[in-house]
């Protein structure tokens, strides 16, 4: 009798957790739909499924700017180009190494050319030595790198202009620049979900060379600027950002010199207290604020 009575607890304990489980997954958001969005005939940026994508067709082939966080994101922003043009991608060019922008290259077909600036490759090999958080299979690094500042390319007879001024982002970044079309892929040294810049310390980016990269591109002779993260800029919003950023840095600057702590400069500039890491794990991206006082004050 008590193991008949046991067994119909178990079961209704076992029922009770399914309901829960089946309830938390109602209520967590669904993930954000791709949306293709048409910027010129040929030229086109895809949200969703982790950084904004971009995809110009060419005579021949498709370049892509930007593949994804997963797999299958990766995949289904191919099924979105198919849809788009019947022409293959040829072509995929990287403005930064963070996987949100990369990892989805694992569904990329085989022997397509990768372009990337040199340290964006030598941070995915560290990715891939750490255990590959971060980056794409071995077979999919980048086939083809820069190291200048600046380069023209032409590819599928469109004209493409690779640009990097400084690390910035990540000592990596890469700005995709089109002029006869007057578009601008910035990657992440633009990303409109956050009030500040995002640099990552981890990955030698800078606050300064942030600025400098920022001003390199608002000089663009462009009329859209395709942010790694959320909607289509202008150059006058952007210009705004700078400022606003070259504002706070200067401020920042100065308080350091006044021999502030962190705590002190975070309230005086008006920062949110720092978030804690969702499960206590680890710890989030340093703060702009932070940034520029670990730089100037040379801590670690």
């Amino acid at each position: 009798m008590h193991s008949r009575k046991g067994f119909s607890l178990a079961v209704t304990m076992f029922a009770a957790s399914i309901a829960l489980a089946t309830f938390a997954n109602a209520q967590a958001p669904a993930p954000a739909p791709f949306t293709v969005h048409q910027l010129k005939p040929d030229v086109y940026w895809v949200e969703g499924g982790g950084g904004n994508s971009g995809v110009i067709v060419g005579d021949k082939g498709v370049i892509v700017v930007d593949a994804k966080t997963t797999p299958a994101g990766g995949k289904e922003l191919l099924d979105n180009i198919a849809k788009i043009t019947q022409k293959p991608v040829t072509t995929v060019i990287l403005t930064h190494s963070d996987g949100d922008h990369v990892n989805g290259l694992a569904s990329f077909p085989a022997g397509i050319t990768i372009i990337a600036h040199e340290n964006n490759k030598k941070e995915q090999e560290t990715a891939l030595a750490a255990g590959g958080r971060g980056a794409p299979p071995a077979d999919h690094l980048p086939t083809q790198t820069i190291a200048k500042n600046k380069e023209n390319l032409k590819i599928d007879g469109v004209k493409v202009e690779v640009l990097h001024w400084a690390p910035a982002h990540t000592s990596g970044d890469l700005v995709v620049y089109l002029p006869s079309q007057k578009i601008v892929f910035t990657g992440d040294i633009f990303a409109m979900q956050l009030p500040d810049p995002l640099v990552h310390l981890e990955k030698n980016g800078s606050s300064e060379g942030w600025i400098t990269t920022a001003k390199g591109i608002t000089a663009l002779n462009a009329d859209h600027f395709v942010p790694g993260h959320g909607d289509v800029q202008t150059k006058a919003a952007l210009e705004k950002r700078v400022s606003d950023a070259e504002a706070k840095r200067a401020k920042i600057k100065e308080l350091v010199g006044q021999g502030k702590s962190l705590d002190e400069i975070r309230v005086a500039v008006g920062d949110p207290a720092p978030a804690q890491p969702a499960g206590g794990r680890g710890r989030g991206f340093a703060s702009f604020t932070e940034v520029v006082y670990r730089e100037l004050t040379k801590k670690s």
